[in-house]
This record gives structure tokens, C-alpha cells and sequence, in this order.
């Protein structure tokens, strides 16, 4: 659900890392996000668990949930603050999943959020290998045969059929 809407405010998702020193790389890139948003006045809100990580400094993000990034605590957060836009592709694995299952389950389409950044169908293209490999090959870029397999015997079957 991108717009080309200009963003009141935005719900970011956080790393969601719990240790020191993890998804450091997410940490900087969500810093960043926030300090480019706030530069243009949009109000920020931030979830992140971790509260040894830059993102959550008390000059960056005007509000901060140290609340796991799951789609149950982000669910209570939009509902209570009323975001009107989400970034997802800050927090590593952990924002995109809670933002593709936010999708799924219907969550952001009735609260009318907006996804800002990478569209949830680039995520949903990138997250599934069957529609990673169909998207490459839409674009005509060759991909090494594969198989998405579920067991050992499966796993087998499908060497075989590969060579």
C-alpha cells in the first residue's frame, strides 16, 4: 500500500535485536531514517526491544516502544497512536516479517498505513524463493535450478531431478 502521500508521522520498526552488538547495521540505518525524518519535521516513533542500541538515544525518535517487534505489540501501537506510515526495511528480518504478516492478517489496510520505502510486494518477492527465482526470470536473469523441499526424501528426489 505505497502512496505518494507525504507522511505526518511514521512507525519504524527497529532491529529487534536483543543482544549487544547484534543487527548493528540495522541499528545505524534505522538512526539514520529517524534523523532524516525528523529533519522534515515528520514525527517518529520507533519499536525496538534492545535498548542499548542507538535508535532508541532519547534525541533521536520523539517516541520509543521497548516492546518486542512482533505484530501483536505493533498492532497496539498503530492502534493507539494512530501512524499513518510504516518503514519496515530498517529492522533486518524481524520488521519484514512483522510487515508482511501486518499485510497478511489485514492490520494495515484497516488502520490506512501506508508502506513507505520497499513496497511489501518487493519484500514478498524477495522473502519467497519460488517468487524470487519467477521474478528474476521475469527480468531475464539467470538462476541456478533449484528446488524448495521440505524433507530428507524430498531433498534426495530433488538432487536427482537437478543432477
Amino acid at each position: 500500500m505505497t502512496t505518494g502521500m507525504i507522511p505526518k508521522n511514521v512507525l519504524l520498526l527497529g532491529s529487534g535485536a536483543l543482544k549487544i552488538g547484534e543487527a548493528g547495521e540495522f541499528d545505524y540505518s534505522g538512526s539514520q531514517a529517524i534523523k532524516a525524518l525528523k529533519d522534515e519535521g515528520i514525527h517518529t516513533i520507533l519499536v525496538n526491544p534492545n535498548i542499548a542500541t542507538i535508535q532508541t538515544s532519547d534525541d533521536l525518535a520523539d517516541d520509543v516502544y521497548f516492546l518486542p517487534v512482533s505484530p501483536y505489540f505493533v498492532e497496539r501501537i498503530i492502534q493507539h497512536q494512530r501512524r499513518d506510515s510504516i518503514l519496515l526495511s530498517f529492522g533486518g528480518q524481524t520488521a519484514l516479517n512483522c510487515g508482511l504478516e501486518l499485510e497478511r492478517s489485514g492490520v494495515l489496510k484497516k488502520y490506512g498505513v501506508a508502506v513507505l520505502g520497499t513496497p511489501i510486494q518487493a519484500i514478498q518477492n524477495t522473502e519467497d524463493r519460488g517468487l524470487f527465482v519467477d521474478t528474476l526470470a521475469e527480468i531475464g536473469v539467470k538462476v541456478p535450478r533449484s528446488q524448495a523441499v521440505t524433507s530428507v526424501q524430498a531433498a534426495v528426489e530433488a538432487a536427482r531431478s537437478i543432477g
